[in-house]
């Protein structure tokens, strides 16, 4: 939920940001553009919200929008300052420690209820404006159920006249009513023009054409789905003054765009009586709510006075100007395609992974998740099978905690910040909650205790840049290391599924990730958890603890049974803070015992 958040934060900081932009392009740049690109400029504002659903890595931008985060997503993560050690009975291992969790707690800034707040308030004003949209669709039914079909054949004639000059097609169906007093036109796929009822008697041929020239091009330029695309910024972005503003400013620029339109289709003397047939419907009573998704012809006193202002000076665009604007509206799109990475730094579909299924079999072990949420998944590389338990969770990318320090270990063994043989390093004499921490640790400890100072010391000696490479070379998850050096895989911005940790163990074992024999063999060997007639067991725990909850237990490895080899990765979740990676860990063993693979 505090993801989604701060996604709806972002993006309205960037929503908020473009719209300054065009108010500035429009204030500096207004004679330099047609009144039509005055406009259309206003479109970009769809592209944010769309950025977070375009395949930035697809295009290679990948790298760019991991280096905005890092920028502009400050550590999510507080100051690490408590601790838990919690266990289960592992006597008959002969690395005990790798099913114990020492577990550090991340600290958020904000508690649940400061997100679940937020969140409320939201909804609720998502609710009430898309409320308002269903009340104006509701009066829109009202006038199309009160409406008559126009029989006047001089009208219709003139209806297919008009439509002939502006170039619409399609079948517009003229209706009368009395609901209301200003022309109004409805409709994407069956298109409706709704005059007054009394129209016809208050208006001439002449002026009534000028009406129909004027709906029909709201019909033309597709005016009826931007105002759609409207109110879906408004109900999004309910709470965002700038860009309630930006929407006043759009319809105005709308009706602007329509009339020079108009204009164009008319010599001189037209312009005179186009402005008259305006101005008499200058305030007419016109529903606010309905005219959000209904354009026509009237407008308030303000409004029409701003119209025949603009009528009023009216000249055809040149062929400069035409340039003109094509220039501004191609350097304004240059700067939108900068900014709209920006939404997608935290956008939902970089934390899911993409898994084809061709050789999964989905199996229902909820038995033996009670109490938590959680996945299951085994690769049984002989038979080239995966077996699924919650499809949807082990394609989930989740913080991968201390399972991370198994890369970790050989990024260090790749870079020679230390070797198969010399591993070891000095405890600085801090002291920490857990006594196997303070003392000195070869890789071999550290892993087994998993003792983050260790590996806090060899990432900093490696360097952000040749870690975030390795990352990238073994396509480790979502390879964000944006967070803090110390903490970036404690419930921070690394993350990864559990299909991705089978398939990278499996790779690693292979040794088809390209690290050296002896790195893979010194960190497999602090891996070993115990081993029976039928095999040997490796494998790592992690868990994320936040605000002294543990919310995420992690356990991952593979089973060695001669020339068979099963990997595994188990993923809990609970509410009530109990998931954590011994309890993963006393779970998957239940699991593999009773499929007999150990």
């Amino acid at each position: 939920m505090d993801t989604m958040l701060l996604q709806i934060f972002v993006s309205t900081i960037v929503v908020s940001l473009l719209i300054f932009i065009i108010l500035l392009i429009k204030k500096l740049l207004n004679n330099h553009m047609t009144v039509k690109a005055h406009y259309h400029i206003w479109f970009f504002l769809c592209i944010p919200i769309l950025a977070a659903f375009l395949p930035w890595n697809y295009f290679r931008l990948g790298e760019g929008i991991r280096y905005l985060k890092s920028l502009l997503f400050f550590h999510r993560e507080a100051p690490l300052n408590s601790e838990r050690i919690n266990g289960v009975d592992a006597s008959q291992a002969p690395n005990s420690n790798l099913l114990h969790d020492f577990t550090e707690s991340v600290n958020k800034a904000a508690p649940d209820f400061v997100y679940h707040t937020f969140f409320i308030v939201w909804v609720i004003g998502v609710v009430l404006f898309v409320g308002a949209a269903v009340y104006s669709t509701y009066q829109i039914y009202q006038i199309k159920k009160s409406a008559v079909a126009v029989d006047n054949q001089k009208l219709n004639k003139l209806l297919e006249a008009c439509k002939e000059m502006v170039g619409v097609k399609r079948n517009i169906r003229l209706r009368e009513t009395s609901l209301i007093s200003s022309p109004i036109t409805f409709g994407i796929f069956q298109p409706y023009i709704f005059l007054p009822i009394k129209t016809r008697e208050a208006f001439s041929l002449n002026e009534l054409k000028y009406v129909l020239l004027h709906e029909l091009h709201h019909h033309k330029s597709k005016d009826l789905f931007v105002n759609y695309v409207m109110w879906m910024f408004q109900i999004i972005y309910w709470f965002n003054p700038v860009v309630s503003y930006a929407s006043k400013r759009i319809r105005m620029d709308r009706e602007l765009a329509c009339d020079a339109s108009v204009l164009n289709l008319l010599d001189e003397s037209g312009y005179i009586e186009y402005g008259y047939t305006i101005i008499r419907f200058a305030d007419k009573k016109y529903d606010r709510t309905l005219k959000q998704i209904a354009p026509g012809i009237g407008g308030t006193k303000r409004q029409i006075k701003q119209r025949i202002q603009c009528i009023a000076s009216y000249s055809r665009d040149s062929l400069l100007l035409k340039w003109k604007s094509k220039v501004i509206c191609a350097v304004l799109g240059i700067v939108v395609l900068f900014l709209a990475p920006i939404t997608s730094v935290i956008a939902s579909q970089n934390d899911v992974y993409q898994f084809n299924g061709k050789n999964a079999v989905y199996e229902d072990l909820s038995a033996y998740f009670k109490g938590y949420e959680g996945s299951f998944v085994l690769f049984d590389s002989s038979k080239n099978q995966y077996q699924i338990y919650n499809r949807e969770m082990s394609e989930q990318r989740i913080s991968p905690d201390s399972t991370y320090k198994i890369y970790s270990a050989l990024f260090a063994l790749e870079s020679n910040v230390i070797s198969a043989n010399n591993n070891k390093q000095v405890w600085d004499g801090k002291i920490y909650p857990f006594p196997e921490w303070n003392q000195n640790q070869n890789l071999a400890t550290a892993l087994s205790r998993s003792v983050n100072w260790y590996f806090q010391n060899t990432d900093r000696e490696v360097g952000r840049k040749l870690l975030q490479d390795y990352f990238h070379e073994i396509k480790y998850g979502n390879e964000d290391l944006s967070g803090n050096l110390e903490s970036y895989w404690l419930e921070s911005s690394l993350k990864i599924s559990p299909i991705e940790q089978v398939q990278l163990l499996y790779q690693l074992e292979e040794n088809q990730l390209g690290f050296k024999a002896e790195n893979i063999k010194a960190v497999k060997k602090a891996l070993l958890i115990g081993e029976q007639k039928n095999g040997r067991l490796y494998g790592k725990t992690g868990t994320g603890m936040i605000n002294g909850k543990n919310v995420n237990g992690w356990f991952i490895g593979f089973v060695d049974k001669g020339d068979d080899r099963f990997y595994f990765a188990i993923n809990i979740q609970n509410k009530d803070g109990q998931a954590q990676g011994s309890k993963a860990a006393e779970i998957a063993k239940q699991i593999l015992h009773h499929k007999k693979i150990y």
